[in-house]
């Protein structure tokens, strides 16, 4: 509780719980997302703020976001790897541009549906990290690879592999495929011998191109503390660097050795032959990342600063140290630690109720009243942006796009 405490203050410290955060208006407007839609397709968004939105609206900082896009290109520069962020974190082709025109050297989806999304809007580079195993999604796939040229996919079953080169062969293309090697036992074929030996067999299938492998560490992006992040997380891909290091000796091909994310972005590159690392949360971050510490601060996870938060209105002010707000589980999702209200250090924000939230708290800056807007650091980043149609793209509070969240609901 000691380090949960500490580490909310010492951001809304740092964000200053300034007076453009925690200004609310007196008489909000409340444009709902369809007459922004509109209001941007009109060319009439210039002077709508933010505080003007109906809520929940799900809004990212501009200049945040630019930011932390430098900063990830900035300190893997230094380490020599490329960044391939995760899509399935923002769902949003605009900022996935945004990432590849950042120095990304591509993207990645989780599933097929997302890659749908993105190749229809035109981003080629796409590595998609789950493998696709009934005949229907493996069809799908095929037609991803029709039209982008770059897309590749993931393969963990020597079944799946002869799957996919039946498919390919069918669809008259030559499918581009990783392995999967299993950190943990999620997803993945087992590090060593079977790794191996799928990938030979994926190198003598004849509508398959091996490109290497990916092996992702889920479990190592939240482990609190950076030494021990780092102990743990080097010490658990041994093996998928053994499986690497096997694939080259056997002369296969060995271009993409893809791992890591947000929490080990600055820790992969000390394993031998990594070529990018899948880093999603750091465009947006959120309430369980900023926990984890960084290699300067144990309780604080600086290195990149929350870009995404939600607007909420408050509902009910009747009840002494408790507010009700029109953000729940449906805006915000289940996931601990709570909502952080900024520029308010004390206040606990439970999103337990479907459709409300209820904030406890003992002392708060000002007095609230109903209508009255909060805007909340959310929890975790990618499934809260799952429960939107779009993103309002902010900069200085004013509302300069309205994205479509393109590939929401993308989940097959």
């Amino acid at each position: 509780m000691h380090n949960h405490t500490m580490s909310r203050r010492h951001f809304l410290s740092a964000a200053g719980g300034g007076t453009a955060s925690a200004w609310i208006p007196s008489s909000p407007r409340g444009y709902t997302a369809a007459e922004l839609r509109q209001r941007e397709a009109d060319g009439n968004l210039a002077g709508v703020s933010k505080w003007d939105l109906d809520t929940p609206a799900l809004c990212v900082d501009l200049d945040v976001l630019e930011q932390n896009l430098a900063t990830m290109k900035a300190r893997l520069a230094v380490t020599k790897i490329a960044s391939r962020p995760h899509a399935k974190t923002h769902k949003c082709p605009p900022i996935a541009k945004l990432q590849l025109a950042s120095g990304s050297i591509g993207i990645c989806t989780a599933k097929v549906s997302e890659a749908e999304v993105f190749a229809a809007h035109g981003i080629d580079r796409i590595l998609m990290t789950t493998a696709n195993v009934t005949p229907g999604k493996i069809r799908r796939a095929m037609q991803v690879k029709q039209k982008a040229a770059q897309f590749v996919q993931a393969v963990d079953h020597p079944q799946n592999a002869r799957a996919l080169s039946d498919a390919a062969k069918q669809a008259g293309v030559t499918a581009d495929v990783v392995i999967d090697v299993a950190v943990g036992t999620r997803t993945g074929v087992p590090a060593g011998e079977r790794a191996l030996g799928l990938a030979k067999l994926v190198d003598t299938l004849p509508n398959l191109r091996l490109r290497g492998m990916i092996s992702y560490d889920g479990g190592a992006q939240h482990i609190k503390g950076f030494a021990e992040r780092q102990a743990q997380a080097l010490e658990r891909f041994q093996p998928s660097v053994e499986t690497f290091e096997q694939m080259k000796r056997a002369g296969l091909n060995t271009d993409i050795f893809s791992c890591g994310g947000t929490g080990t972005y600055n820790i992969m590159h000390k394993a031998p032959g990594v070529t990018d690392v899948q880093v999603g949360s750091y465009v947006f971050m959120d309430c369980q990342y900023i926990e984890i510490g960084s290699d300067e601060d144990d309780e604080v996870f600086g290195d990149f600063t929350p870009s995404l938060t939600v607007m909420t209105t408050v509902l009910n002010s009747y009840f002494s140290g408790s507010l009700t707000t029109d953000a729940g589980a449906k805006a915000l999702t289940l996931n601990k630690p709570g909502p952080w209200v900024i520029g308010e250090k004390g206040f606990a924000y439970n999103a337990g109720s479907d459709e409300f939230g209820v904030i406890r708290y003992d002392a708060a800056s000002r007095e609230y009243a109903v209508g009255d807007k909060l805007e909340l650091i959310v929890p975790h980043c990618d499934p809260v942006v799952n429960e939107y149609d779009q993103i309002f793209a902010v900069r200085k509070d004013k509302v300069e796009a309205v994205w479509p969240i393109a590939a929401r609901g993308r989940s097959q």
